[in-house]
């Protein structure tokens, strides 16, 4: 990933210094259990904890030679023990280290995503909780329908990142699996108390059947999830930006001092953080598909897996790392204007309040039909040609046959759509979100 969108802490998870500290360790720590086993010289695992250095550009070296990375590694460490370096790899295979690194990488950076779940729950939280009695229109096809709240928008994202968080969790345990099982899986040269051990020391659980590879599935299960919280980055940036619109306003990304909207037009301010998030999603989901198609190796292992994992593998992480910590900061400091709200509201005379006043007519006896009927009438009326909705009722008989002016003005209450919004609240926050508004 390109460092624009990339941050330290997730980065560093992908980088050779980690990586191969990991192979280390996983080499090292397979070497205390079969010294344990009675399987090689305790002496020799002290060694190797001892005297085991690695340096980059060495192994690269020696893989331009050999063309495999683990050999080259080990070629590499074995220059540095000495001797007791024999009892390196004893009954592994490449992907025992290979896969088991991947695992340690992806639970540290599931560790950090959560992280960030985290930070950006707590910011729609906040500010659901400042909005929750800001009344706005919704909107069903980008068209207006009922009135709602712009806390009730907030704590509906609140909800799916909710969710993603639980799904993360998940996601993480399933692909915290640990392989030192040797060539095709049967532990033929290698104690599977060596798995074990070597699991317990880096956070992991052993693997029950692997065929020299951890199975695939649990790698396309964990970026399924990572794609569908990337979704849900898009699903409330593409709100933030249809809610940024000049003909909308209703909310807008901060603009700070000195910020430039546009080389050409000074008076631009675009939505170019949630038209990013947009875009980095779109980047984090790729990654899913390709994930899904490595389940299917050949036999007990190949490796046409392995090219795509090297690339989507820190991409996805860090880019979605990036955008969750960019979107906690959108809605820490998004601007909310409750006037414009107030005044789309108002924008097409009422006609909003068109299915209050159809179930209205319905329970004084008009039949469903007909109440439909001479409502949308009015409704279309004030659409087309301006005028207030309520008037067009009061002035029509076939209304006032049934409801007289001050029963349709009652109609017209936005506080009638908002009283369930302390249940909803308890519903997504607990009970404390409730202020004692109707259950």
């Amino acid at each position: 990933m390109i460092p624009r969108y990339s941050r330290p802490q997730m980065t560093e998870i992908w980088e050779p210094e980690a990586k191969f500290r990991i192979w280390f360790e996983i080499e090292a720590h397979a070497c205390d259990a079969m010294a344990e086993l009675g399987i090689i010289p305790k002496a020799a695992a002290e060694a190797i904890w001892k005297r085991g250095r690695f340096d980059i550009a060495r192994i690269d070296a020696i893989e331009r030679e050999t063309h495999h990375d683990v050999i080259a590694f080990l070629t590499n460490l074995s220059e540095t023990i000495g001797p007791e370096a024999r009892f390196l790899h004893q009954g592994m295979t490449s992907s025992d280290v290979l896969d088991t690194c991947l695992a340690v990488q992806l639970t540290r950076a599931a560790d950090l995503l959560l992280a960030d779940l985290d930070g950006l729950l707590a910011a729609l939280k906040r500010r659901a909780i400042e909005h929750r009695d800001t009344v706005c229109i919704g909107r069903s096809h980008g068209i207006h329908a009922e009135p709602t709240t712009f806390g009730l928008k907030l704590a509906g994202h609140y909800a799916a990142f909710a969710r993603n968080r639980t799904r993360l969790l998940q996601a993480r345990a399933e692909i915290a699996t640990c392989a030192i099982s040797g060539a095709v899986g049967t532990f033929a040269n290698v104690d599977p108390r060596v798995e074990f051990h070597v699991a317990a020391k880096l956070g992991l659980v052993a693997e029950p059947i692997s065929t020299q590879v951890i199975p695939r599935d649990r790698h396309a299960a964990f970026f399924a999830v990572l794609g569908v919280i990337a979704s849900s980055i898009e699903n409330l940036a593409v709100e933030i930006r249809h809610l940024q619109r000049t003909e909308v306003r209703e909310a807008e990304e901060y603009f700070a001092a000195g910020q430039k909207g546009s080389s050409a037009m000074p008076h631009k301010r675009n939505p170019v953080l949630t038209e990013n998030l947009t875009g980095l999603a779109r980047l984090v989901r790729a990654a899913v598909v390709p994930a899904l198609e490595n389940v299917a190796l050949w036999h007990e292992r190949d490796i046409s897996h392995s090219s795509v994992e090297r690339v989507l593998a820190p991409d996805a992480t860090i880019a979605l790392d990036f955008a969750l910590a960019r979107l906690a900061q959108v809605v820490e400091r998004l601007v909310v204007h409750p006037d414009a709200m107030r005044a789309n509201l108002d924008r097409l005379g009422g006609i909003i309040h068109s299915q209050r006043v159809l179930l209205a007519l319905t329970q004084a006896g008009m039949s469903r039909e007909d109440a439909y009927a001479v409502v949308q009438r009015h409704a279309m009326a004030v659409w087309q040609e301006g005028g207030q909705f309520l008037d067009r009722l009061a002035a029509d008989g076939e209304v006032t046959g049934h409801l007289g002016r001050d029963q349709l003005a009652r109609l017209f209450d936005l506080a009638y759509h908002t009283k369930h919004v302390g249940n909803i609240f308890a519903r997504v926050f607990g009970p404390e979100a409730d202020d004692g508004a109707a259950a």
